[in-house]
Formats: structure tokens, sequence, C-alpha cells
């Protein structure tokens, strides 16, 4: 029993390999233009709130965490641009493939897991929000001059896991949309709302009781407070629970996208 069940997790790692493969042949010719497209809007926030709004706050009071509202906003911009690509970019890849090339119905037909599917194109899109995370963190150390605040293990581990979460939506989004006019509804119901009130301009210990019970509903929020605690704040004031957080929320999306690949029908 144990050497089956050694063998099921193995063939379940290679075919979700296996299709990750095939986006990532997709995927490797447009390396650049995936770093940079995530990259517009955190560099406009960037110029905006922490070079222009941050100075007037920092002569008002200093930020909760880092030594200006810049540094507090960064560890917030690299987890708010890997949410974006994360989430549209294996939308919009998996719409394409339903919608216009057709080749989707191909894959269905292969003799692979439906989790296998959901974690190939989930790995696809992790990939995708890292590359565009990467060009944000380089900005992030041209301002701070910190490289291993950006690049310790917890600031990764997080980072991984918010790709995770936010391509596992985008695989579950892109399955059920109908027309990529739906795709800019969830965007714009859910994936705009979030980066504002995911915690990245403000410390969510500063809101009422009310208020920080929404914000803490976000899986954003438990990225971006512990991506903040894991560039700033010493060892022992780093939130963990934002990592089983954030891994429930993967492990449970990746359950529906597996049942709705199960089901289908395209």
């Amino acid at each position: 029993m144990k050497i089956l069940r050694v063998r099921t997790l193995q063939t379940l790692l290679a075919d979700s390999l296996t299709i990750f493969w095939g986006d990532w042949l997709d995927l490797r010719a447009r390396i650049p233009q995936v770093a940079a497209s995530g990259l517009v809007s955190p560099l406009i926030y960037i110029l905006a709130f922490g070079l222009g709004l941050g100075s007037s706050l920092d002569r008002v009071a200093p930020p909760p965490v880092g030594d200006s509202y810049l540094e507090f906003i960064l560890p917030g911009m690299v987890a708010l641009s890997s949410m974006v690509i994360s989430f549209g970019g294996t939308t919009f890849s998996i719409c394409g493939e339903r919608l216009f090339t057709k080749n989707f119905e191909e894959m269905l037909l292969f003799p692979i897991h439906p989790l296998a599917m959901h974690l190939g194109k989930m790995l696809a899109g992790i990939v995708r929000g890292l590359l565009t995370a990467g060009s944000v963190i380089l900005v992030a150390v041209l301002f701070t001059r910190d490289v291993w605040s950006f690049l310790n293990p917890l600031f990764l581990l997080l980072l991984v896991l918010n790709c995770a979460v936010f391509a596992g939506l985008g695989v579950i989004v892109g399955l059920n949309v109908k027309s990529l006019e739906s795709v800019g509804l969830f965007n714009n119901f859910l994936i705009v709302p979030m980066s504002f009130l995911g915690a990245t301009f403000f410390d969510p210990a500063t809101l009422p009781a009310l208020l920080k019970g929404i914000v803490y509903l976000l899986p954003l929020t438990y990225t971006t407070v512990g991506l903040r605690a894991a560039a700033y704040q010493p060892l022992g004031q780093f939130p963990w629970y934002s990592i089983p957080v954030l891994l429930v929320v993967a492990i449970a999306l990746s359950i529906i996208g597996a049942y709705q690949f199960a089901r289908q029908h395209d």
C-alpha cells in the first residue's frame, strides 16, 4: 500500500510537470514581457505614494515598520505585483486555450488526474508571478540598498504561497468564464479592491475591529503583513499564522480546481 501511494504521488508530480512544461515552452519566449508586465502599476504607486505622499507622511509620524513610508509599502508592492500577474496571466492563458486556440479540449482528453492539470497550470502561474515580483524586488533593492530583506527564505516562501493562491484562483476563474469581458469583471470587483484593501498601503492593526475583520478575510493581507515582517522585523515578531493561512487557501483552491477539471466540458 505504501509503495502504491508513493507511485501515485510520483505519477501526479510527473503529470503536473508535463502540464507545466507545455505552458513553459510558450512562457520562456516571453520572459522579458512577463517580467515587465506587472511592473508599471507598482512603479506608479511607488512614485505617487512612496515618494510623493510618503515624504509628507514621514514628517508627521514614522511608519509602523521600516524607516520610511516608501520602505513600508515596498513589500506590499511585491505582493501586489505577484497577485495581479499570477491571477491575470493564468486566467487569460486558460481563456485563450478554451475560447480561441481551442486546444484545451485536447488536454482534457489526456489520461491525467484532474489535480495534476490544476497543479500544472498553477505552477505556470507561480512562475509568472515570481518573474514579475523579481522585477519589483530589484526596484525595492535599488531604493533600500538592502538585498537580504527581500531575498531571505521567509520572504520568498510567502511570495511563492501568494503566487500559488492567486494562480489557483486564476485557474478556477479561467475554467468558468465565458468571455474575456467576464475576466475584466472579476478583475474589477475582486483584484482591484484587494489591491487597496490588502494592507498594501496601511497597517491593518490600526483599523477598527469591523474593518480589521474584513481586511483579514483577504489572502493578500496575510502576504503583505508577512512580507513586511520578513523584510524589516526580527524573527520573533514574524506573524507565523500567515504561512498556514495561505497554505490552507492554496490547498482549498487546488481541491476546487481539480473538481472543476474533472467536470469540465469544453
